[in-house]
């Protein structure tokens, strides 16, 4: 074996006989075997043997050219193993061709066949094609023929007498797809042939639109194009018929009113006057304004470009937008009787609530918590007469004096409720005077008479200093004495009430819009927000869409004061109203508009208005208005709060009663209040501002809750407007600075001044009056005038530190920092101690 150039060399003899195979790079080469001058050629694989030849069959080797040390059986089992290999490489070779032949033809099989396939459905598609443009060219023809006999019939039976006048209009595409006439039916094509030429090439009518469908080929060629609409068709030829009759017909501009606000998009400009966009912005650039269509011109210009188009221009303001809200005139036809509202109103714990719940035969005070009304609440009452009355029972704490206001504004008739065994109270003074705000008549239940304190005279007499003259002193305001806990006298309250409800002859119209009050408002977990709404004329209805205040919705549902879902709301009728978009304000007013975009866009005013109000209200106007708020804001200590609670009224009592609480030195800040549970945004807000959060009959959820206890805010729940007051003052008391006083303990006289070396001057003292302590503060007077105030440095009674010494005795004192000691000098005592303040 030998290796030369990187190939491999079998050696099977000597110089001239020799059998080499040769391998280089994976293959194999021809291999010669030369013996005695002749040459035997091995072919490669795959390749045939040559003729007579029977594989490879080397003749047997000469013993002198084999190499040394092979035998001949063993030279002839080489050159037979050699012979069997090229036979397997041969088989091998033809086999991957057959194979490769074999995925060739498969090859060209599938491809044929998808061809196949391709060619047949385009044929089908051409085919489909074709019937389509033959139907649509059917239908066009009989169209055109009907128009064409329509119109000879029209113009026959307009003018019978004038001669008949040729009609050229432009050729239809009934024309065009029409067959010649009988006597040149020779040289018509055939029908077959005449398709094929229609589809061949489109057909374009005197308009230039393509007739027939528009093909693929047709569109990326560039050719055909949108067919003609049979509007379109009708219009030229009307336009045609005029022309040939001598007819002609000028389009008047027509002139439009144009609502002109402060500023406009050009888009709205041009959609108010019916005018193109683009001409618009091409009146707008002749007068040197480079505007696009979505941009904002003011007024002025936008009036300018209103007249050069020939328009009228109506100025309009943002305010405008709430005109839509009808204010209709009833006539007196249109009203009928509606049932009285009445406001029950007095000092807390004087029976209000228990004196409604024995006229409804309820038990409402005891869902109270603490037993006290802390929401304004509206029901309607059937009495054993028939006659229908409609009540609003109000808090009577005096932080819920907005609610008393708000029942009194409402109200038709004011039940002032007086407790018999406490007379008249600071909230009953302060519902009178809202009721006289109101100017509604008022009459006067003295309540709690089977009490044995009970004093109706008295009521009746401490009525008289705020000029409440009732009928048993010979006045015009009715009184009656009642008991909610027997029942003693509601009969005639109902009938004095029935008889003021008829002395003001109550109408109003049921056919109209509706219009009403919020009474109260929240934000309900499973229905959204909720507005507890007395209806004060008109009706309201299921779907209906209203705005109130900056709120806006679509009624959903209504629900009265027993639970139970009504259609619709008549005038003094209370309802729940669901379907708000957001919580309104209690007090807010609500109507019912047209169209949801009118009821937006009046929500989206009033909105904006109220931001712009508050933010001009919180900005100061000057430098020097500046300066003062911000150092009255240093001088002030803030105590911030966030107030969540369960109806709108609620909140806005606890927010004014919190904000009464505070001097010139603390104040309460309520960063913010709303309604509903406390959330993930609530935390977040109060971790920032550092910031309690107060719950009124609200909880957190489960969010909330681990939020604020890993942010460390703190969470407070009240039920008790009580409660939440007298903490929210006690906190705030905490911010104040303590008051320290000075107490005078006592009076000595210098008689003497020593020097004493390492201490400076020491003066020989008689206590004259009290005692004098080394912890207490003195004051120098010379001439009853303090020189000197501080503390002293050592207090001696002989040769002894001592911490007092009493009256009448002598001790020896030095000041600290101070040796301006004179004799005949007077040192005050004192001492100061701190006092923990409290807001009142």
């Amino acid at each position: 074996m030998s290796d030369t150039d990187g190939k491999k060399t079998l050696g099977l003899g000597g110089k001239s006989g020799q059998v080499k195979q040769s391998f280089s790079h994976g293959r194999t080469k021809n291999v010669v075997v030369e013996k005695k001058r002749k040459r035997v050629v091995v072919p490669k694989p795959g390749q045939a043997p040559a003729a007579g030849a029977q594989g490879v069959a080397p003749a047997r080797p000469d013993p002198a050219r084999r190499p040394a040390g092979i035998s001949d059986a063993e030279m002839e089992r080489r050159l037979k193993a050699l012979a069997a290999a090229k036979a397997r490489e041969s088989d091998e070779a033809a086999a991957r061709a057959a194979d490769e032949q074999a995925r060739d033809e498969e090859r060209q099989r599938r491809r044929d066949e998808a061809e196949t396939r391709e060619r047949e459905e385009r044929e089908r598609e051409a085919a489909l094609r074709a019937k389509e443009e033959d139907d649509a060219r059917a239908k066009a023809e009989a169209r055109a023929e009907a128009e064409a006999e329509a119109e000879a019939t029209a113009r026959k039976a307009r003018k019978p007498e004038a001669p008949p006048v040729e009609v050229v209009p432009a050729a239809p595409l009934s024309e065009r797809a029409r067959p010649a006439p009988a006597q040149d039916a020779r040289k018509a094509p055939k029908r077959g042939e005449d398709d094929r030429q229609n589809r061949a090439k489109p057909r374009d009518d005197a308009g230039g639109r393509r007739a027939g469908k528009l093909t693929l080929k047709d569109a990326l060629s560039g050719e055909g194009g949108r067919q003609r609409s049979l509007a379109a068709m009708k219009r030229k030829q009307e336009r045609a018929r005029q022309k040939a009759m001598g007819q002609s017909q000028s389009r008047d501009k027509v002139v439009r009113e144009v609502q002109l606000p402060e500023t406009i998009v050009v888009q709205e400009l041009a959609n108010r006057m019916a005018e193109r966009v683009a001409d618009v912005v091409k009146a707008l650039m002749k007068m040197g304004v480079m505007a696009t269509m979505n941009q904002t011109i003011d007024a002025d210009t936008a009036e300018l470009v209103i007249e050069e188009f020939g328009h009228k221009v109506v100025r309009v303001s943002d305010a405008d937008v709430e005109q839509v809200i009808d204010q209709i005139r009833d006539r007196p036809e249109d009203l009928k009787p509606r049932p009285p509202i009445i406001t029950i109103m007095g000092h807390v714990d004087h029976g209000k609530t228990s004196l409604l719940d024995a006229i409804r035969k309820t038990n409402v005070v005891s869902g109270e918590a603490g037993g006290i009304t802390q929401h304004i609440g509206a029901y309607q009452v059937t009495t054993e007469s028939g006659a229908v009355l409609s009540f609003l029972d109000t808090p009577g704490h005096a932080a819920f004096t907005s609610m008393r206001a708000r029942g009194a504004n409402v109200t038709d008739i004011v039940v002032l409720v007086v407790a018999a065994d406490d007379s008249v109270m600071p909230q009953t003074i302060e519902a009178i005077n809202h009721a006289r705000a109101a100017r509604v008549p008022m009459i006067v239940a003295i309540n709690k008479c089977d009490k044995p304190s009970a004093d109706a005279n008295k009521v009746r007499t401490e009525l008289l200093q705020h000029e409440v003259v009732v009928e048993a002193m010979s006045g015009d305001v009715q009184d009656v004495e009642v008991s909610a806990i027997t029942g003693a006298g509601l009969d005639q309250l109902l009938e004095a009430i029935a008889l003021q409800a008829e002395i003001l002859e109550l109408m109003a119209n049921p056919d109209r819009s509706a219009m009403g009050a919020v009474i109260e408002a929240q934000l309900d977990v499973g229905r959204g927000p909720v507005a507890t709404v007395l209806v004060q004329n008109g009706t309201l209805r299921q779907g209906d869409i209203f705005v109130v205040g900056e709120q806006w919705g679509k009624v959903r549902a209504l629900i009265n004061d027993q639970g139970e879902r009504v259609s619709e709301a008549g005038p003094s009728v209370p309802v729940e109203v669901l379907g708000l978009n957001g919580t309104p304000e209690a007090g807010d007013v609500l109507n019912v508009v047209e169209t949801e975009a009118q009821a937006r866009e009046i929500a989206e005013y009033r909105a904006q208005a109220a931001k712009d109000k508050r933010a001009a209200a919180g900005a100061a106007t000057t430098l020097e208005q500046l300066m003062a708020k911000a150092k009255a804001d240093q001088d002030v200590a803030e105590l911030p709060v966030l107030v969540k609670a369960d109806v709108q009224g609620s909140a806005e009592a606890i927010v004014q009663a919190l904000e009464k609480i505070g001097n010139d030195e603390v104040r309460v800040r309520v960063l913010h209040y709303g309604v509903g549970a406390i959330t993930d945004t609530d935390v977040g807000l109060a971790e920032a501002s550092r910031a309690p959060i107060i719950g009124f009959n609200v909880r957190a959820n489960a969010s909330a809750r681990n939020s604020a206890n890993q942010k460390g805010v703190e969470l407070r729940y009240y039920s008790i407007i009580y409660d939440l007051v007298d903490d929210i003052k006690a906190a705030a008391s905490g911010l104040l600075s303590a008051e320290v006083r000075e107490n005078f303990i006592g009076y000595a006289q210098i008689r003497e001044v020593f020097k004493v070396s390492g201490v400076g001057k020491v003066a020989g003292c008689l206590v004259t009056e009290g005692v004098a302590r080394r912890s207490a503060g003195v004051r120098l007077l010379r001439d009853n005038v303090v020189v000197h105030e501080g503390t002293l440095k050592t207090l001696k009674r002989f040769k002894d530190e001592v911490k007092e010494v009493q009256s009448g005795q002598e001790c020896g004192m030095a000041f600290e920092n101070y040796d301006d000691i004179r004799q005949g000098d007077v040192i005050e005592i004192f001492e100061r101690e701190e006092v923990e303040r409290s807001l009142a």
